[in-house]
């Protein structure tokens, strides 16, 4: 199936088992097949799915769980950082964020403007990940104040600092703008500081996604935990 109608099922779709992404290299079938043996009684099990088998995109720790007891067990773990995206144009961009969020483990991501975004790059990662609307970014900077959370957008603006030389905060929202035109006017006024990502080629910026996915990498390198297990499971 190609990749855009997989896209479009995970967006559309309401089952519980998610389709997982296409990988070339990999196996043929993703996941695992109904429960071989006696049933597990444990409250995080979903019996659906230990009668069915399991073919979500959930590492291995959370074969046959449900999605509540994935959640609550994220929860207990979840790093300081959030991650904001403007929503003014339907970005496609957005879902793709959320997922590096989901893969990172953001406390929350953060809409503002429009509430209706794009799923499709989130492949489903969005019933995992605590998704907060704002109408502006004044609103989401007066959310995160009460929070003692920090608000930097990320821009290539003249006195941005540059992220590979900053020491980013433990509690930090990262504030992404639409593709394109960057941080809004609203958006830049609300931010306590900017930052940018050093570049070295041609192109004056690089994909908003792909910059989410660096800024929240810097902040796992600096504050989380890699010494258990529980930091490797991809």
């Amino acid at each position: 199936m190609p990749l855009g109608s997989l896209a479009a099922v995970a967006e559309d779709s309401e089952d519980r088992r998610a389709p997982y992404d296409p990988m070339p290299h990999g196996p043929a079938e993703v996941g695992v097949g109904p429960w071989p043996g006696p049933l597990p009684t444990e409250a995080h099990y979903d019996p659906v799915l230990l009668a069915e088998g399991d073919r979500r995109n959930v590492v291995d720790r959370y074969r046959y769980w449900s999605m509540e007891a994935i959640v609550a067990d994220l929860d207990e773990r979840r790093h300081d950082f959030h991650v904001a995206i403007e929503n003014w144009q339907h970005d496609f961009n957005i879902g793709t964020i959320v997922r590096s969020a989901n893969a990172f483990l953001a406390a929350e991501v953060h809409i503002v403007g429009n509430r209706r975004w794009n799923r499709r790059g989130a492949m489903v990662t969005d019933r995992y990940q605590h998704v907060r609307h704002h109408e502006t970014a004044a609103d989401l900077a007066a959310y995160l104040a009460e929070r003692d959370v920090r608000l930097l957008g990320i821009d290539n603006l003249p006195g941005s600092e540059h992220l590979e030389t900053m020491t980013v905060p433990r509690r930090v929202c990262f504030l992404f703008g639409q593709e394109g035109p960057g941080l809004s006017a609203g958006a830049r006024e609300a931010c306590d500081g900017t930052f940018s990502i050093a570049q070295f080629g041609s192109t004056r910026s690089i994909n908003a996604s792909a910059a989410a996915a660096i800024a929240m990498h810097s902040w796992v390198r600096q504050y989380a935990d890699l010494s258990g297990v529980d930091a490797w499971r991809g």
